[in-house]
């Protein structure tokens, strides 16, 4: 039944400290467990984990070169200097330039934004829009999600008259830029407490750090932070220390009061307001404002989040959701091209690793379908196409499988490349592509282990179904927002029925909705759903038993929240885990 994953129960924690915490916490051993598993072993420890605090948030100016940054800033707007603010077309890069042109343009009618062009000048800082910073007058260009490699970009813009701020959270390489600031929490020599903030957490530093200087009240920071949780989601840093405050806040915000340029992606994507998740951004939100950039042109994901009429925000965000509906038909499409090519042996490899070319594929949608072929295949995989004359594309990989090194062993056949352990994108000379091709094959399968192609379900925990009572849901409720390092945990229960009800659901049924109940405790009925697991429908609705590793959720439905299981996989019952 599908493809097999292997079912990995976790270690339990030691039995004294789950002991001893659920007691001290008056709750179940369970979500003790799940505590402890987390590093949580005081009372202390766990009342900070449930009850996030803004004033927990780390001093900005233990940043390196935050100081500089600011001061640089203040002269620039009091000065009535021409800002520019730079980001990436992503969801990263246009929330922080949102985030921090809104904040800017508080105190000076003078900045601008400017996102570069995915096809014409590609990923980072490009001596293009550099040239139109010039050419406009711009004497102050802050970078946000991009700018860490820019070294001769920097060194070109300084020739014009512009100093460059950067603000990014990627790796830096040997030598930093001759920016005027770099505020990076991973340059080696930054010694920030935390240094997994994504690139819009960075800028939301730099404009706390000029609050905190210039007296400016945090209260008129927390309105940016709706578009801060938006960027922590979609980036899928870790949702740990100051990320999962700065979410947390976040959350409540988008939910309680959100921006009308977020507000209309809400409606648009039908999301009770109130109710949004991090899920639903990952999913729902996300997608949308990354379309801007992949179909038409970031700039219109800014002005869409820095609207301030609700007609234009409407406006916009319906030219955005078109966006999205015409991605996700190219990407439909070209999946369905680039599995044919797989299993008809077109592809340029497909034993250890998955590589794809189609010249006329669109670049906005490249990663997407990268994605898709992971799920497919379980194999690291590049997709490529061509832009501008040179082939250039997308890698994505499998769980503990560093890609960045496999795409680094090619450095001299590429002309650019970046990225990190799971994603990157590189391009290059079509008439290296057979070699890089082979090259990458043959350094995978000397590198890459038979576990790392089988997709895994790490399991958290057994439960019984008579566990999961009211409050139960309610203290797992608290450890949201869930993401990279504080995952929803994942529980197993075992020698599962369904009770009667069971139906197939969604376009061509290829869902599946059931009442689950457990053999052991034939009283407690839970709903469940499948998504993407039809394959089961007959042996389950056959009376037969199974194994069922599962999420809890809240379903939002007209108004009124159930709970239910959402099923990571099912097994047919095994005494084996």
């Amino acid at each position: 039944m599908g493809t097999e994953r292997k079912w990995i129960l976790k270690d339990a924690p030691d039995p004294e400290k789950v002991g001893r915490l659920s007691a001290e916490l008056g709750i179940d051993r369970v979500l003790a467990s799940l505590l402890v598993m987390r590093g949580i072993e005081t009372f202390e420890q766990a009342r900070s984990f449930f009850r996030p605090s803004l004033g927990n948030l780390h001093d900005p100016f233990l940043m390196k070169d935050m100081d500089k940054a600011v001061e640089r800033l203040h002269a620039a707007i009091t000065g009535g200097e021409k800002i520019l603010v730079y980001g990436d077309y992503d969801v990263d890069g246009t929330t922080a330039v949102a985030l921090v042109w809104s904040f800017i343009h508080r105190f000076t009618p003078t900045a601008d934004f400017y996102i570069p062009d995915r096809y014409d000048e590609g990923y980072g800082v490009s001596y293009k829009g550099i040239d139109w910073a010039a050419d406009n007058g711009f004497t102050l260009l802050i970078t946000l999600d991009c700018g860490i490699k820019a070294i001769e970009k920097v060194e070109y813009a300084r020739t014009k008259g512009i100093d460059v701020i950067i603000c990014d959270h990627h790796l830096p390489e040997e030598g930093l830029p001759q920016a005027v600031a770099v505020l990076d929490p991973k340059r080696e020599d930054c010694h920030y407490p935390f240094d997994d903030l994504c690139g819009c957490g960075v800028g939301f530093k730099l404009v706390q750090g000029y609050s905190e200087r210039y007296n400016v009240p945090f209260e008129s920071l927390e309105p940016l932070l709706d578009l801060l949780v938006v960027s922590i989601a979609s980036d899928l840093v870790t949702m740990v220390g100051e990320n999962r405050i700065l979410a947390y806040f976040g959350l409540k915000r988008l939910n309680e009061n959100p921006r009308k340029g977020l507000l209309a992606l809400i409606t648009l994507a039908k999301l009770d307001p109130g109710h949004v998740s991090i899920d639903d951004i990952v999913f729902k939100i996300g997608p949308r404002i990354n379309a801007a950039g992949r179909m038409e042109t970031g700039r219109l994901a800014v002005e869409l989040l820095t609207a301030t009429e609700d007609h234009e925000a409407v406006a916009i965000g319906e030219k955005i959701n078109d966006n999205n509906n015409e991605r996700k038909n190219i990407d439909r499409e070209i999946t369905q091209e680039a599995l044919e090519m797989v299993q008809s042996g077109k592809a340029l490899a497909s034993e250890n690793v998955t590589i794809v070319y189609n010249p006329t594929w669109n670049k906005g949608v490249v990663g997407i379908v990268a994605s898709r072929l992971v799920e497919a295949f379980y194999k690291p995989t590049v997709v490529l196409t061509k832009s501008n004359g040179f082939v250039t594309g997308s890698a994505r990989s499998v769980q503990g499988f560093d890609l960045y090194t496999a795409i680094e062993h090619c450095a001299d056949l590429l002309e650019n490349f970046g990225g990190h352990v799971y994603a990157a994108g590189l391009t290059l000379r079509e008439e290296h592509l057979q070699e890089f091709s082979s090259r990458m094959n043959r350094f995978v399968s000397g590198k890459i282990i038979p576990e790392q192609l089988i997709p895994v379900v790490e399991m958290d925990s057994r439960l019984d179904f008579s566990q999961i009572t009211p409050k139960f849901f309610r203290i797992l409720k608290q450890f949201q927002p869930f993401g990279p390092g504080n995952a929803n945990p994942v529980f197993l229960t075992e020698d599962v029925y369904d009770a009667g009800n069971g139906r197939k659901v969604g376009a061509g049924g290829v869902h599946m909705k059931l009442d689950l109940m457990q053999e052991s405790q034939p009283y407690h009925q839970i709903a469940a759903i499948g998504f993407n697991m039809s394959e089961f429908y007959d042996y389950i609705k056959a009376g037969n038993p199974v194994d069922v590793c599962y999420s809890v959720v809240e379903n939002f439905y007209r108004g009124s929240s159930t709970l239910q299981l959402r099923l990571k996989d099912m097994r047919e019952r095994s005494e084996l885990i």
